[in-house]
């Protein structure tokens, strides 16, 4: 059987050759486009308090609309729709019920599965590289202090579909020797917050976040701490197939003038950088390889590549 990397490699040679399917032709474009304005709607899910997630995208994408508008030469306004999950939000890019999108890894590529003619525009970068980190916290007091420690242990996963919530959280823990018949029990509580907090009153023994959630935790004076810390791509935005060649060109240029701008003060990076598909084959890997962290129990194994398909669904 061919390896998933050469699969991916092959994928990504192959979507070029890809035809942009009718179903995502102008009648379901986000876009409202006149003589004198462009409207465009960004799609964002809630990885914290929807209100939370307004207030901190706001500055950014008013930037945007300023930035873009200049490139075109016309008015453009820029809508956010805050899907309530994962899930959500990948069916309103796949189906091209907003024109860009901001995604998790793990989101990225199941959206390129759903719809393998979106674009990336650029991914998001602090201090110039595209790692971040994801962290499994425990309760401040916990006697908790090593990753074996947690044998026997409840453990919080963050939404079904997150990188540093689920996947990469759960490929860290099987190569530490933490599966799931090691835990007592495990829930998957959506928002990153949400698994801060369980954590931080003792519902959760501890529980998978991304570094940013965690440290806005620390500064709202939840009691937990860092137990490890895992390696994963950030962020990438990413536009509709079929989004107006112009529009996608101003996007993405405007995107990656930014630079440690204000409007970037209230987020947890600092700027864009130039991103394909190579750099989400690690999570791609995580993915496909999910069903071993519950290989004594009765789940599904899917494996995820980035040509629009899925392949070898079966119970393990």
């Amino acid at each position: 059987m061919k390896t998933l990397l050469h699969k991916l490699s092959v994928a990504v040679v192959a979507g070029v050759m890809l035809l942009t399917s009718s179903a995502f032709a102008a009648d379901n474009a986000a876009a409202d486009i006149d003589d004198d304005r462009i409207t465009l709607s960004i799609g964002l899910y809630t990885t914290s308090k929807p209100s939370t997630v307004v207030k901190k995208f706001r500055p950014i994408v008013s930037l945007l609309e300023s930035r873009v508008s200049a490139k075109l030469g016309k008015s453009v306004r820029i809508r956010m729709q805050i899907a309530k999950n994962y899930q959500k939000g990948v069916e309103y890019l796949a189906n091209g019920k907003v024109d860009f999108a901001r995604f998790g890894p793990a989101t990225y590529v199941e959206a390129k599965t759903e719809n393998p003619n979106i674009q990336i525009l650029a991914v998001e970068s602090k201090n110039g590289t595209k790692v971040v980190n994801g962290i499994i916290a425990t309760g401040l007091h916990s006697s908790i202090r090593k990753l074996s420690d947690l044998k026997g242990q409840s453990f919080a996963f963050g939404d079904m579909q997150s990188s540093s919530g689920r996947y990469m959280a759960q490929q860290f823990l099987l190569r530490n020797g933490i599966s799931a018949k090691d835990l007592s029990r495990y829930e998957y509580l959506g928002r990153h917050d949400v698994v801060g907090t369980k954590v931080s009153v003792g519902n959760f023994a501890a529980g998978a976040m991304s570094e940013a959630t965690f440290r806005l935790l620390l500064s709202e004076g939840e009691k937990i701490r860092e137990l490890a810390r895992f390696p994963l791509v950030s962020k990438p935005w990413v536009a509709r197939a079929g989004i107006d060649p112009a529009i996608y060109s101003a996007l993405k240029i405007s995107l990656l003038e930014l630079s440690n701008s204000d409007a970037m003060l209230p987020l947890d990076f600092n700027g864009f950088l130039e991103s394909t598909n190579a750099d989400f084959r690690v999570i791609a890997e995580s993915m496909s390889q999910n069903h071993r962290f519950f290989s004594d129990e009765n789940k599904k194994s899917t494996e995820w590549v980035l040509a629009g398909r899925k392949e070898n669904s079966n119970s393990k």
